[in-house]
């Protein structure tokens, strides 16, 4: 069996090691880009901090982003089928995210090691800080992969190989960034999958509805992370790494209107092709003034900001998902 223990906290030879085993330092332990003081270091012990970092437990925020497609698709096939919406693949869902969030990150910092040592926000990862070895991730990625299957294989047929197509985007993501200026729209092929696999879960096939959320996810994707990578734009352009960031520079805000515009046009049609009625249309128009917020707020110079803009679409997902659902109980 693999050993996932941290290098740091392997016991030495007995001619050279100490009786004891040392204990890691707290401090040296955490990551420049998470916040300080999240559940991780309040709850988990120390040896178990780089496995948590690498699936980014300690950022909930991306299996928030991964998440919102799958529940808006769930809630788009209640009212489509006019059924009660199904608290069960809610709650798959919401830990599938989780783990293939964890899974996808962890296998991100395995393939971008060397990158993230030469950027300043994330040298301190525990990759490239040396506090896990290449080994322990590997291990660790099939651990959580394991979960994953476990997961989707309690889904019917046709779930099952729409999933497992999704793989080959997963794989790509990596690479997109040294390749093309538009690895958020990879990002987004992958990020937006939810919206397929969600109705296909519910009713064992696909329509127009889920592809066009699908679709508008995609374009809503390439915006939110736009704005993530413009925190990084100036280390990425010393390493080499592309992005929509670097792409779009100083035509980010009409870059960000012509994205988010089109994702609400084509959620509004998704939303039409599923049945649902004002109420879901309303919440529609509540995201639309929150994207318009962060279009007319966003300072692309300024990196604490753009992180906060790019949280706020957890806000949009709620508000979206909230409509739908109140919409299926009137």
């Amino acid at each position: 069996m693999l050993d996932l223990t941290p290098p740091n906290t392997q016991s030495r030879t007995m001619s050279t090691a100490p009786t004891h085993q040392p204990t890691p330092n707290p401090a040296a332990q955490r990551v420049a880009d998470a916040p300080s003081n999240n559940w991780v270091y309040r709850v988990l012990p120390v040896g178990l901090w780089p496995y948590a970092q690498l699936a980014r437990w300690d950022r909930p925020i991306g299996w928030w982003l991964l998440l919102w497609p799958c529940w808006w698709s769930l809630a788009m096939a209640a009212i489509h089928g006019e059924q009660p919406l199904n608290l069960w693949l809610l709650a798959l869902f919401f830990l599938g995210a989780i783990t293939m969030r964890g899974a996808g990150c962890t296998y991100n910092d395995l393939v971008d090691h060397k990158i993230d040592m030469a950027v300043e926000r994330t040298r301190s990862r525990p990759l490239p800080s040396g506090r896990v070895t290449r080994k322990q991730t590997v291990a660790f990625i099939a651990l959580q992969l394991v979960v994953g299957a476990a997961i989707l294989f309690s889904f019917n047929g046709f779930a099952i190989v729409t999933g497992l197509v999704s793989i080959v985007v997963i794989l790509a993501y990596p690479f997109a960034k040294r390749v093309t200026d538009w690895p958020q729209f990879v990002l987004g092929l992958a990020f937006s999958w939810g919206a397929l696999l969600g109705w296909a879960a519910v009713f064992g096939s696909l329509s127009a509805a889920p592809v066009i959320l699908y679709l508008g996810s995609i374009l809503w994707v390439i915006g939110y992370d736009t704005i993530y990578a413009h925190q990084d734009r100036e280390d990425d352009a010393l390493v080499g790494v592309r992005s929509t960031a670097r792409l779009f520079g100083e035509k980010t805000r009409l870059a960000l209107s012509l994205l988010y515009g089109a994702a609400m046009l084509l959620f509004a049609i998704g939303f039409f092709l599923a049945g649902a009625g004002w109420i879901a249309f309303a919440g529609l128009a509540l995201g639309a003034a929150q994207m318009i917020w962060q279009i007319r707020t966003i300072d692309i110079d300024d990196g604490d900001q753009c992180l906060r803009l790019f949280k706020s679409n957890s806000h949009f997902g709620w508000i979206l998902f909230l409509g739908l659902v109140v919409d299926g109980l009137v």
